[in-house]
């Protein structure tokens, strides 16, 4: 079936760049399977990290559907696009519908994205992971293909106010080695693999980064461990406790 939206969508977010004179490094597409289903697990730090991972689909002639909260496909704008983009909507209190509608994507030989963190890290480091991903891969028979992003939430993250002007931001990508996700296997501990690779990308990409904040009142996009003011994993915990 022709992608009547998706690929016109995708020819905007490119021109979109070239506008936002955004700096792409992106490295490891190859990792992502020409044919057939996979399971494309990154971290999320940004409202526009599905743009980019599935940008670093492209080369390899792949679009992606992204599981993605439910409310976004009730907006009057974004709704009618998801849906025709065919990405896949979670209701979070009823989420086996979503399961079952990414299963059938899987299945049908589709790359399916998924967020296993969940929601945005206002940390800006790696969260736990949920085992959706990993039990979507073991029963479709497909692979989980990990990869990290960096730098993509000084453009548009929880908590400050979007960039879209043209800054020059780098955009680092990282796409790791598919790894098997087999039947057999508890997804508890493949869950626990999936992540370590993810943070080990994310590593990658944080050391290729090209700049660094520009003063003290720039350090805000970089976590506490790496010298950044980003609230540390402990104090986000605390902050939503309350």
């Amino acid at each position: 079936m022709a992608e009547l939206v998706y690929r016109p969508a995708i020819g905007l977010a490119r021109t979109l760049f070239k506008v936002w004179d955004l700096k792409i490094d992106c490295q490891g597409s190859e990792n992502i399977p020409r044919s057939g289903g996979a399971v494309l697990v990154s971290n999320h730090i940004s409202y526009l990290d599905f743009i980019f991972d599935g940008l670093a689909a492209l080369p390899q002639k792949r679009l992606v559907r992204f599981m993605a909260k439910e409310s976004v496909f009730r907006h009057r704008i974004s709704g009618p696009l998801m849906r025709s983009m065919k990405h896949i909507p979670v209701d979070r209190k009823q989420g086996e519908a979503a399961y079952a509608h990414a299963l059938d994507s899987l299945r049908s030989g589709e790359i399916v994205g998924v967020f296993p963190e969940a929601t945005i890290s206002e940390s800006f480091t790696l969260k736990s992971f949920k085992s959706g991903a990993a039990r979507l891969a073991q029963e479709a028979g497909v692979p989980l293909v990990p990869m990290a992003l960096w730098g993509t939430q000084r453009l548009w993250t929880k908590g400050h106010p979007r960039n879209f002007k043209r800054s020059h931001t780098p955009i680092t990508i990282r796409v790791g080695e598919a790894m098997e996700a087999p039947r057999e296997q508890y997804a508890g501990a493949i869950t626990r693999r999936l992540r370590g690779r993810v943070h080990e990308l994310l590593e990658a990409a944080q050391r290729a980064y090209p700049v660094r904040p520009k003063g003290p009142e720039d350090t805000w996009w970089m976590p506490a461990h790496l010298g950044g003011t980003a609230p540390t994993p402990e104090q986000v915990r605390a902050a939503e406790a309350h």
